[in-house]
């Protein structure tokens, strides 16, 4: 069966493309983008009427999530991931390695693989650990690892160790074409802090993490992809002092990337205090940050100098997170509630364009990985994203396709949501609350 996607405004920026074009899809592929194509005599062809208003774009990439399996279902498995990702308006996510065991073998690797295709919903992009158990002691078996289907490496959850790992780790990961994604933390400046180091946690009396732990890092991996050549992508940044080193290294030619997280542009740290005191759905590594460091953040997404979007989808189950805050884990859920933030609070607001936010979600984490999609190019995979931008959205947890509640968003209104989800050219999520009209 074909199928023609006819009236929807089509943005992709990878092709300049941005007005009222069809989408017809072959085989699971894109075959031609163009203005009224004919649907007369072509009993194989099923024809989808976009709603009104919706917007058709390249599938959307989430290049940073935890689906949590092997080894702590309880929180997430891949396939509940994958539901959640495909219902939050993503057609792929690459998941971090810090699973157990840890992703750093070609067996796990393969697993993660196997179980992706049976849940036969979201693509699903190994990450590969930089080093063996993430130990920050030796390197993995990179070129298997990348045979084996890993599109990057990552010790994430843990910085890379040293400066002499991550020069290595580079220069490896440039022999295979892949980015090295760090979390970027001075553990001897963190130490045990939970919390952003500044006045609402010296308030609560929590330990702080300084913003130095992190910029001190990005500094060096910006110096080393320097010496290296290699390709260096900065995890969930969140300080302004990293964007200025991330700035600072485009500026020299360095091979330097960046993504942020819907949570350190829309809070800060004083939501540590409010609405609601220590709630540990507020607590996350990087912590919420003080209000410039937020500001500052938005400002890399309006001018370019932050690449991409990513969730850092941390799901925790619920008795995990219901404790003291000091004893509580890292980390919220953001697959289901990334693009209605992002349409309510950039778009609506006119802070950035669609074209830019399908930038930040499609096209920059596609071409960072590597990976198929990011653009609606004739032969590429029809992997689609269909928004809404004036829909009305409630979030709420309980009806979350992902195993974990733990988000501080719970009951927002929000403006903009997700009209469908395409993968290889297959609806895998169609919100009943759009009109939809198939001929």
């Amino acid at each position: 069966m074909r199928r023609l996607l006819k009236g929807g405004r089509v943005i992709d920026p990878a092709q300049a493309l941005d007005g009222a074009f069809d989408v017809l899809i072959e085989d699971g592929r894109i075959a031609q983008v163009a203005r009224d194509l004919p649907v007369n005599g072509r009993s194989d062809l099923e024809v989808i009427d976009v709603p009104a208003g919706c917007v058709v774009a390249p599938g959307f990439v989430d290049m940073h999530v935890h689906l949590r399996e092997p080894g702590f279902e309880h929180k997430e498995t891949i396939a509940t991931g994958a539901a959640a990702a495909v219902g939050g308006g993503f057609t792929a996510v690459a998941c971090m390695p810090n699973t157990n065991p840890i992703n750093d073998n070609a067996t796990v690797t393969k697993f993660i693989i196997e179980k992706a295709a049976q849940a036969n919903l979201a693509r699903v992009y190994p990450i590969a650990a930089v080093s063996i158990e993430s130990r920050g002691e030796q390197l993995s078996e990179i070129g298997e690892l990348r045979a084996a289907g890993c599109v990057a490496l990552s010790d994430d959850g843990r910085p890379v160790a040293t400066a002499q790992l991550m020069r290595r780790a580079l220069e490896y990961a440039t022999m295979f074409g892949m980015p090295v994604i760090d979390h970027c933390e001075d553990r001897s400046l963190a130490g045990d802090g939970v919390a952003h180091e500044g006045y609402q946690a010296s308030l609560l009396g929590l330990r702080g993490i300084p913003a130095a732990a992190e910029e001190i890092m990005v500094e060096r991996d910006v110096v080393l992809a320097g010496l290296t050549g290699g390709a260096f992508h900065v995890a969930h940044m969140s300080v302004r002092g990293s964007l200025r080193a991330v700035r600072d290294g485009k500026a020299r030619g360095i091979t330097v990337t960046c993504e942020v997280a819907p949570h350190h542009f829309i809070l800060d740290d004083e939501r540590l205090a409010s609405p609601v005191s220590y709630d540990t759905n507020c607590k996350m590594n990087p912590p919420l940050r003080e209000a410039a460091d937020r500001d500052a953040m938005l400002q890399g997404l309006r001018d370019g100098s932050i690449d991409a979007i990513a969730t850092d989808h941390a799901p925790h189950h619920y008795d995990e997170k219901k404790v003291e805050f000091d004893r509580a884990p890292f980390g919220i859920v953001g697959l289901e509630t990334a693009v209605s933030l992002c349409l309510d609070r950039l778009v609506r607001t006119g802070f950035i364009s669609l074209k830019r936010l399908v930038e930040l979600l499609s096209t920059n984490p596609a071409r960072i990985l590597g990976v198929p999609g990011g653009s609606l190019t004739p032969g590429g995979p029809a992997d689609i994203t269909i928004i809404a931008p004036h829909l009305p959205v409630t979030i709420d947890a309980a009806r979350f396709r992902s195993r974990s509640r733990n988000t501080p968003f719970d009951g927002w209104r929000l403006m903009g949501g997700v009209a469908a989800t395409i993968v290889g050219g297959a609806t895998k999520f169609r919100n009943p609350q759009v009109a939809w009209s198939t001929r």
